[in-house]
């Protein structure tokens, strides 16, 4: 495409230069997945913490069979990953209709970025909203503010049904207010003006969040491309296009997409974000010349559609994200950051000048992350289940910008990050209670072997069935089940037919609940409270992570609240908790509070007050309330989670009740 500034020609030729290098270094890699496809006829091969990673996410997403749910509840660690790949298989292999509307919505928010300027008009690159009013486009598009302020985004750039075009609606961009751009990650954000209506053209078009969710997508899944090729009307690059290798920074996969679609969203088949498109690399001999889709060397003047490419790189969500919380903001700035929701970025709250870096949070995995020493008052997180294989300091960090959110939205200045002590047993917890669990036989539910661990999960899971409402005679009855039964379920009890496995699908079609974290939850919990080395060994952890003597405020989450409650059972006399957050907590259950090491009522002695914040939308939060059985002490707030996130720790720190409380309890008299 001619014509486009000589800066953008430039960036954009040593962009390809640094992909065609990466491509080369990781060829082995590629190679051995290539044969290791070509040997098992299975797409996916990926590592184990990968798989497991991306399974997880299905389960979450309710993208997976109930069957391969209980699977994955119930079996061993050595079974496990050929369950996982079977819900990664099963999630690629059919899509519901409405794969096609939720690809609709996503697509609104890519937009067309147009140079304009002497009178004329060029297109010649994709950018797409990540809040209401922050855009998202590689450096290579817009390197620099000046570039920034002389560029139309327009938003509608596509055909109807019909193949009419629409009408477009262009903004322009505000640099001057946010700018961010890094060239070794090839990303620029920037603030999007108003439209003339003075609306943020996300309250029109929508936008993607960039999420920090470990296992968005594995080696071998489909990816879906948005953008604008070559300044073209809007274009989709659909399913077959499979990711060939992930490095630490940039995803490579194997789409047809061309130059102009620099800066487009690269998605999973959720419509989840996982990449933003930078590069095609381009084909060569072996004398390293490019070459044309003929075979022939390439020559001067070649247009992109007659060379040839091998492949294509984007740069990983996790990696922009992860720059971004090395840098510190003006109050203005985190304010729009904010929009991208929360734990999209960890940020100081107390900057006052413009952005600059700070160090950058440590990769290393599997260490507690003790607080900056400090004479007031501390914070600690306890983190729940399913955090194994992630970074404590990234963890750590969402978290708090959770919770800054809610502090910013209220007025309030936040916490810096590497202020809260944050204990991590995640891979310990994965590890341990992986161990001796097996599928039963057929006449009996599948359950963990051990007397006591499987008799929490039956408990548990009766408890549940009940309060949706289960028949006791019901709950009683034989594997088979009865035709009544098959009327009152629906077509779920055809595939669900042991016992734990009907109460589990009664809980779902009953009362709405998502019967894969809750078949989840109950593996963790089971393992933990049943199990004594396995308890041991996370107290031990937990304790090894904690304050020693002071003023402590505790935030739990899900399996977190118990862990929590048995450490402050046992918790050294020079430590006083002057508030304790417990948040999806399962406290409320009788086959957990009759089993942790402080029983209700009351909480322990150490601590002050207590509050519990619970959604309805939360399935883990399946015992709350906890007044009822806990006393009427505790503080109940209910808050209204997203539907997309019901049981995120970030949503429930977000909540302007929750924060001002533990604000008030960490600045007392502030």
């Amino acid at each position: 495409m001619s014509g486009i500034p000589d800066e953008v020609a430039t960036e954009r030729q040593w962009q390809t230069q640094r992909a065609a290098q990466r491509f080369e270094e990781t060829e082995a890699g590629r190679a051995r997945t290539r044969e290791a496809q070509q040997r098992t006829g299975y797409a996916v091969h990926d590592t184990f913490d990968q798989v497991r990673a991306r399974g997880e996410r299905l389960i979450e997403l309710r993208e997976a069979p109930v069957e391969a749910v209980m699977d994955v509840a119930l079996l061993g660690v050595a079974d496990r990953q050929a369950v996982y790949e079977r819900i990664i298989g099963a999630s690629n292999d059919l899509q519901s209709v409405s794969f096609l509307a939720r690809g609709l919505r996503a697509a609104a928010p890519v937009a067309r970025i147009v140079l304009a300027e002497n009178g004329r008009e060029l297109p010649y690159g994709t950018g797409f909203l990540v809040s209401p009013e922050l855009l998202l486009t590689n450096h290579h598009v817009l390197g620099d503010a000046d570039l920034a302020r002389r560029v139309l985004v327009e938003f509608g750039a596509e055909v109807d049904i019909d193949h009419r075009p629409r009408p477009t609606v262009r903004h322009r961009l505000d640099p001057a207010a946010f700018f961010v751009a890094d060239r070794e990650l090839d990303f620029a954000l920037v603030r999007v003006l108003p439209g003339g209506d003075g609306r943020p053209p996300g309250t029109v078009f929508g936008w993607n969040p960039l999420l920090r969710t470990q296992g968005k997508v594995v080696t071998g899944e489909s990816v879906n491309i948005v953008g604008h090729p070559m300044g073209r009307l809007k274009e989709i690059t659909v399913r077959g296009n499979r990711v060939d290798q992930q490095t630490e920074d940039f995803l490579q996969y194997s789409a047809d997409t061309e130059r102009g679609s620099s800066g487009s969203p690269v998605f999973n088949d959720q419509w989840e974000v996982v990449a933003l498109h930078h590069s095609a690399v381009p084909r060569r001999d072996a004398r390293g010349r490019r070459l044309r889709v003929d075979g022939t060397p390439a020559r001067h003047g070649d247009p992109d559609s007659a060379l040839a490419w091998v492949g294509n790189e984007g740069t990983r969500v996790s990696s922009i994200l992860g720059f971004l919380s090395t840098l510190e903001f003006t109050a203005a700035q985190r304010g729009l950051l904010a929009g991208m929701g929360p734990g999209a970025v960890a940020a100081p709250p107390d900057a006052s000048g413009p952005l600059r870096l700070r160090e950058r949070s440590p990769r290393t995995r599997g260490a507690s992350l003790p607080g900056a020493d400090t004479d007031g008052v501390r914070l600690v997180f306890v983190h729940g289940r399913g955090q194994q294989g992630l970074a404590p300091a990234q963890l750590r960090d969402a978290w708090t910008a959770g919770l800054n959110t809610g502090l910013n939205a209220a007025g309030l200045p936040g916490v810096r990050s590497a202020a809260v002590w944050f204990p991590y047993y995640g891979d310990l917890l994965a590890e341990r209670t992986g161990v001796g669990e097996a599928r039963g036989g057929a006449a009996d539910a599948p359950a963990p072997r051990q007397d006591e661990p499987r008799a929490v999960y039956e408990s548990m899971l009766a408890q549940a069935a009940l309060r949706s409402g289960m028949p006791a005679e019901l709950m009683a009855a034989g594997p088979a089940g009865s035709a009544e039964e098959a009327g009152l379920l629906g077509a779920a009890s055809s595939a669900v037919v042991s016992r734990l496995q009907r109460q589990l699908s009664w809980v779902a079609a009953r009362s709405g609940l998502d019967e894969a974290l809750i078949a989840l939850l109950i593996r963790d919990v089971a393992g933990y409270l049943g199990r004594a080395s396995v308890r041991g060994a996370v107290l031990d952890a937990v304790a090894a992570g904690f304050p020693e003597s002071g003023e402590v405020v505790v935030v739990a989450h899900s399996l977190g609240t118990v862990v929590a409650m048995d450490l402050l059972a046992r918790a050294r006399p020079d430590v006083t908790v002057p508030l304790l957050v417990t948040a999806g907590s399962p406290l409320g259950l009788d086959a957990v509070h009759d089993r942790v090491l402080h029983r209700p009522p009351g909480a322990p002695d150490s601590v002050g007050s207590w509050l519990n914040a619970w959604s309805p939308a939360d399935a883990v939060a399946i015992g709350c309330p906890l007044a009822p059985v806990w006393g009427a002490g505790l503080t109940e707030v209910v808050t209204a989670n997203s539907h997309r996130r019901p049981h995120d720790i970030e949503e429930y720190l977000r909540h302007p009740e929750v924060a001002l409380r533990i604000a008030g309890a960490l600045r007392p008299g502030g």
